[in-house]
């Protein structure tokens, strides 16, 4: 059993480890004054990071101090207990993100999840993750890890979460009582975290950004899990975004509102990594048939005018109709005298 000494000496090269991280070199005076400690057991403390497989060299001079250099091999690796869950829950997210390295993550995540104590393996444990497609570019919004913790431990208890929400442009954000849904899921779409539940005020199935959530303490009562409609999370909030842009809207099926198909004259590896989820036919060397959809007619066109090649419509009338609409406003565009050069 480790004694109140031992413990001591391991937060100290912990805390030791972590500063030698932050910067290039560190005065042996500054670090034990840091670290509270004497110099001559900042040396001890080196000597046992070395001991660990930790490259420290001595810098020479007149105050001397070390630096942490880069190893051939490497050492064991200490961490805080925030540092712990961070990463735990980042090998997580890896697993279903698609990131091309899930079968690597899942295999660390267990590596860690071994070594973590039992307080810190419980609230990663309750962390469960769905991803409703791959991650693609652009920046997700940050996440409080505290409150994806708190979200999952709720969501494998299968307790009633009451929580503040950040709507913009909502005003009264800070004034309206706390929400409640219960948790069925929380889901990675795109970079951004969601928490899919059943509210049960309203009687009907709500989409939050997590980002956007601050929960109260304590959690409501427990619930009967339900099956999310479909039985497909990940198709589930995907069809929430295609049919409206409000994600806590209770309608909408996993279809866009307005579908179309069309002809491009462009063979068919150019058009399929831009077809997103729509439907992409090979009809010969340069032409390719493509039936995908979007929120509206107008938005539709616009996005198939993109490829910026022919474009034969099959239909519907509606699709034709939006092009006509575009060629009218492009060409009314193209029209406007411009504006005179500044000089």
């Amino acid at each position: 059993m480790p004694t109140a000494a031992s413990t001591m000496t391991s937060a100290r090269l912990l805390s030791l480890l972590s500063l030698l991280q932050v910067r290039r070199d560190w005065p042996a005076g500054q670090l034990a004054r840091r670290l509270g400690v004497s110099d001559r057991t900042v040396r001890r403390d080196v000597d046992r990071l070395r001991e660990l497989g930790y490259p420290v060299r001595t810098a020479r001079g007149p105050d001397g101090g070390y630096r942490l250099e880069a190893g051939s091999e490497l050492p064991p690796l200490l961490f805080d207990d925030e540092q712990a869950v961070a990463l735990a829950v980042a090998l997580r997210l890896a697993v279903v993100t698609g990131a091309g390295i899930e079968e690597a993550a899942a295999r660390a995540l267990t590596t860690v999840r071994q070594v973590l104590p039992a307080r810190l393996r419980q609230r990663v444990d309750a962390l469960e993750l769905t991803a409703a497609e791959p991650a693609g570019p652009g920046d997700g919004d940050q996440v409080d890890t505290d409150v994806l913790l708190a979200l999952g431990a709720a969501l494998r208890a299968h307790e009633e979460v009451r929580f503040d929400y950040a709507s913009p442009g909502r005003p009264d954000a800070g004034t309206r009582p706390p929400r409640r849904v219960q948790p069925h899921h929380l889901v990675v779409r795109a970079r951004r975290w969601y928490l899919v539940g059943w509210a049960p005020e309203p009687g009907e199935w709500r989409t939050y950004r997590v980002d956007r959530m601050t929960p109260r303490v304590p959690n409501g009562p427990r619930f009967t899990p339900r099956q999310v409609p479909g039985g497909d999370v990940g198709a589930f909030l995907t069809a929430r975004f295609r049919g409206s842009t409000d994600l806590e809207g209770s309608t909408g099926a996993d279809a866009w509102p307005c579908t179309g198909d069309v002809v491009l004259a462009l063979p068919v590896a150019r058009v399929a990594p831009f077809a997103g989820d729509g439907l992409v036919e090979e009809l010969g060397p340069d032409r390719t048939r493509l039936r995908t959809g979007s929120w509206s007619w107008a938005a539709l066109a616009a996005a198939l005018a993109r490829f910026g090649a022919e474009i034969e419509v099959v239909g519907p009338p509606a699709l034709r109709d939006a092009f006509a609409d575009l060629a009218g406003r492009a060409g009314r565009a193209a029209a406007l005298p411009s504006a005179d050069p500044v000089s």
